[in-house]
């Protein structure tokens, strides 16, 4: 006869607790407001004050969601939420009406085959194999919503594998690409936090040409490298052409207002072989 354990707990989980306070008889007192189990009481967590605590929960749930699904690293992808793949990028622009339609359409013609690199980039990413302790390495990641972000969950669906999407409740709704894992797909109110989680992981970002959402993911993480508050990673800009005509890096260092060398923080990548090619250096893998 094995010898008797004591209990792992003494005390009822918060699902038994939060079961039992659905039965609990009607009266003036259960029935207000401030009868409420604090964690179960919207109104009270959506207060002011009680933002410092949103905060933590946002930061807490897809780290912990992530780690369950044994996810060390990821291989994150930014880019426009505007530039449609190529064969939608063409209809555009055969029913363009004014100049400025069919200038812009062109442009997005331009620019619709990184939709198709940064499918093969998820694609390639995705097949890095799972570590000896069961621990998957450059796991997809992008912003969820359509474009280079549908292509980078698009492409990793199609090589048979999971990917995540770190979504943001906007005025005008986005809804999650239909390529981003259910169980992955998550949702943020603050775009520090799901800044964050782009960067908790990341061991390697791949920067489609984009508007100001792009810049400011690519500009914080340059920001952050320069500093030294992150480590070297690789960051592989698609589109010398576009990134080189709507921002002046060498004019930065000829003005003196960053340093030549930051320069080499940025690896221009065309096609998904050159992007995969710099991770492999980078780290000495593949």
């Amino acid at each position: 006869m094995t010898d008797p354990k004591p209990p792992k707990r003494i005390f009822p989980t918060s699902k038994v607790d939060a079961q039992a306070a659905k039965h609990v008889p009607s009266s003036p007192q259960t029935e207000s407001q401030a009868y409420k189990l604090a964690f179960q009481d919207t109104d009270f967590l959506l207060r002011e004050d009680l933002r410092p605590v949103r905060f933590q929960l946002e930061l807490m749930k897809p780290e912990l969601l992530l780690e369950e699904a044994n996810i060390a690293s990821t291989f994150v992808f930014y880019g426009s939420a505007r530039v449609p793949e190529p064969a939608k990028a063409k209809a555009l622009l055969d029913h363009a009406k004014t100049d400025w339609d069919k200038k812009v359409a062109e442009r997005l013609v331009a620019k619709a085959h990184y939709y198709d690199e940064a499918m093969k980039l998820a694609a390639r990413a995705s097949r890095f194999p799972v570590d000896e302790e069961g621990k998957r390495h450059f796991v997809v990641c992008s912003g969820g919503g359509p474009s280079f972000m549908e292509a980078a969950n698009r492409g990793a669906q199609e090589a048979g594998q999971e990917s995540i999407g770190l979504n943001i409740v906007l005025p005008h709704e986005q809804l999650p690409n239909p390529y981003v894992t259910p169980d992955l797909s998550f949702q943020f109110h603050y775009f520090a936090l799901r800044k964050m989680h782009f960067l908790i992981r990341a061991r390697a970002v791949a920067v489609f040409p984009g508007g100001f959402g792009t810049f400011d993911e690519m500009f914080e993480l340059l920001t952050l490298i320069q500093t030294g508050k992150v480590r070297p990673l690789p960051i592989l800009l698609f589109g010398r052409e576009f990134w080189t005509r709507v921002v002046d890096f060498e004019a930065l260092a000829e003005e003196g207002v960053i340093s030549p060398h930051d320069l080499d923080l940025i690896t221009w990548v065309e096609t998904a072989e050159e992007a995969w090619d710099a991770v492999c250096q980078h780290y000495e893998v593949c």
